[in-house]
């Protein structure tokens, strides 16, 4: 505590900030893992915070250039796995035979 011409303060200014503009900004409204909305102010000319995804340069590139390439569903993967299948098939029909 400051005390000062026998008046006490805790060191914060008197003066009250003008708030009024910040609190009328628009606000993200992401939903939160909790279940509301997020708080925070958007960015300016975003409808995200910058935690959101409203900063420069936040988020996924357009398109799919970061997918996952594996070649599991290209025409010649499904060809593959249909003729294994025949080949189990006739493996199946075989062994059901020699009983």
């Amino acid at each position: 505590m400051i005390v000062t011409d026998g008046a006490e303060s805790t060191g914060l200014s008197n003066h009250a900030p003008d708030i009024n503009p910040m609190m009328a900004s628009r606000r993200c409204g992401a939903k939160t893992r909790a279940g509301g909305s997020c708080r925070a102010p958007a960015m300016s000319g975003k409808r995200r915070c910058r935690m959101h995804g409203g900063a420069p340069g936040s988020g996924a590139p357009r398109g799919n250039r970061n997918a996952r390439r594996h070649g599991l569903f290209t025409g010649e993967s499904i060809a593959e796995r249909e003729q294994i299948g025949v080949l189990l098939g006739k493996a199946r029909k075989l062994l059901q035979e020699m009983k």
